[in-house]
């Protein structure tokens, strides 16, 4: 009787367990190997979890499923004692980090990732749409940001994306009245202020609907004491060239090399169509910028991301540049859950993790040597281009880059005069 109960907690316990949402974003075949080893091993809710994960990211890091690898294991300890189940658990997370501690490696053929359909719908809700960047820290030298949430959600499917975190529908929601939004927000005319729009979603990928990108340009141009940046991944610049500009915008392209861009940017422009966007838009005098945001590691990184820095600095003179960022992978556990939900092919969990001011990045030996790599090959622009790190602490700005902000508003202060100096001369 006493087993029968045993068994019957079990399965109540493995009933639990299939309704996570993480267990039920894998396919049927994995979910009944990992049901029925649980039930031959009596793993424990903890190890479940464990399993679950691990399957997870064999399959999105395209390696051997978690059936071959436990069978694999499996077999060489037929027999054994009754650590078995802790041999086999121990084997694959070392598996498991040893591939995370080895810089991924990036197949020519990037997979193929079928575009989600989302909804778009207009958002009439008396919502505010100014308000602090949302990565923002106190433990981490910061810019101020601003920001303007024209659109919420994006269509451009980056697999590292956590814009997929903040807005559970899925849906793509763009502001029908941003004009009369943008016009209740207060300034102080005696400060300066760095706005942008695209931390809740690309700034150009949805364009001038419901007239978006009409309300935020008479925002710049109502706001004389503010730079309005746009920030975005694709090419989609023809209704900036057909129209007249405020001289106080800055529109960034988020860089990444074309194999990340293959392999983790799915749905966005390919590198040269970016910086030839920002080539055309530089041309009509408009500021640009761009963001390395976030670095990769991964085999051969320092090569692509060298020669990224050698093609800008060959397209553009610094004159031309307001500012050049650097960030890297930085996860806080809902969006590591929420890239596992999805179950598409990445590589971008495939890395050593440790706490970086409260969230998971890079240990700090790997994230000085890419951005060393970057900093290094832009030296040609040390001095004449604003250059900063994005959600970074003091020590990495001093071992990179030799200098750190002794405040947030002192940093404020010196991006809004570098970039505001080079607009007025060009205007």
């Amino acid at each position: 009787m006493e087993s029968i109960e045993i068994n019957k907690n079990y399965e109540l316990k493995l009933i639990s367990f299939g309704r996570s949402k993480l267990f039920r974003s894998l396919d049927n075949h994995l979910q009944d190997f990992i049901t029925t080893t649980g039930e031959s091993y009596r793993l424990t809710f903890q190890e479940l979890q464990q399993l679950t994960e691990m399957a997870i990211d064999f399959e999105m890091w395209i390696e051997p499923s978690i059936v071959k690898q436990w069978i694999k294991i499996e077999a060489k300890h037929l027999s054994g004692n009754g650590n078995k189940k802790k041999i086999i658990l121990n084997e694959l997370k070392q598996l498991w980090f040893s591939l995370k501690a080895t810089p991924s490696m990036y197949n020519s053929d990037a997979p193929h990732v079928r575009s989600i359909v989302r909804k778009v719908k207009n958002n009439t809700l008396q919502n505010d749409v100014f308000g602090e960047c949302p990565v923002a820290s106190e433990k981490t030298v910061c810019c101020n940001l601003l920001t303007i949430d024209a659109v919420q959600g994006c269509i451009l499917g980056c697999s590292y994306c956590s814009i997929q975190t903040f807005y559970e529908d899925g849906a793509i929601k763009i502001e029908s009245d941003l004009s009369e939004k943008l016009d209740k927000i207060q300034l102080d005319p005696q400060k300066n202020y760095h706005i942008g729009s695209g931390q809740s979603s690309d700034s150009l990928a949805m364009g001038n609907r419901n007239g978006i990108l009409d309300a935020q340009l008479d925002f710049a141009r109502n706001n004389p004491n503010v730079i309005f940046e746009f920030k975005t991944k694709t090419k989609n610049i023809d209704y900036f060239l057909s129209i007249d500009l405020p001289p106080n915008i800055l529109v960034c392209w988020s860089l990444n090399p074309q194999t990340i861009i293959n392999n983790e940017e799915h749905f966005t422009a390919s590198l040269d169509q970016r910086l030839n966007a920002a080539r055309q838009l530089s041309s009509k005098g408009v500021q640009i910028g761009f963001h390395f945001h976030p670095i990769v590691h991964y085999e051969t990184y320092e090569k692509d991301y060298t020669e990224i820095a050698e093609t800008i600095i060959s397209m553009f003179s610094p004159i031309e540049i307001g500012m050049v960022s650097m960030g890297t992978l930085t996860f806080i556990k809902p969006a590591i859950k929420s890239l596992r939900s999805l179950g598409i092919p990445s590589k971008v969990l495939q890395m050593p993790m440790a706490d970086a001011a409260g969230k998971f990045s890079y240990p700090l030996e790997i994230k000085e040597n890419i951005f060393k790599t970057v900093w290094n090959a832009f030296a040609p622009w040390h001095n004449k281009v604003f250059f900063y790190f994005c959600m970074e602490e003091k020590k990495l700005w001093q071992s990179v880059m030799g200098k750190c902000y002794t405040s947030n508003n002192e940093f404020e202060k010196d991006l809004f005069f570098s970039v505001s100096s080079k607009i007025t001369s060009q205007s």
